[in-house]
């Protein structure tokens, strides 16, 4: 344990941080599976709504440096795709 005053009020600040980097992962991570469910479920138009969600989840999670900036990205980038396709997908099974 710490010593001195400052490094024991830093320990202190370090357990609240790490606490709120789980909370804002675990958000991302829900808000995530919540996405792969609709699109699996084929509801589009909410996996659409989800999607913006979960960007803006991981575009708050890179500014608070939870996550680096290029996880985010891929993470937008790959989700994304997976909306585009589900929608294509569902489009032509309608137009048959």
């Amino acid at each position: 344990m710490a010593n001195t005053k400052s490094a024991k009020k830093q320990a202190i600040q370090s357990e609240k941080r790490r606490k709120i980097n789980l909370s804002r992962k675990s958000a991302v991570k829900t808000a995530v599976k919540k996405l792969l469910t609709e699109i699996a479920n084929n509801d589009i138009t909410k996996a659409q709504a989800t999607l913006k969600d979960v960007e803006a989840k991981l575009a708050r999670a890179k500014g608070k440096n939870v996550i680096h900036a290029n996880t985010a990205a891929r993470k937008i980038s790959r989700l994304a795709k997976r909306v585009s396709a589900a929608q294509k997908n569902a489009g032509a099974k309608a137009s048959k």
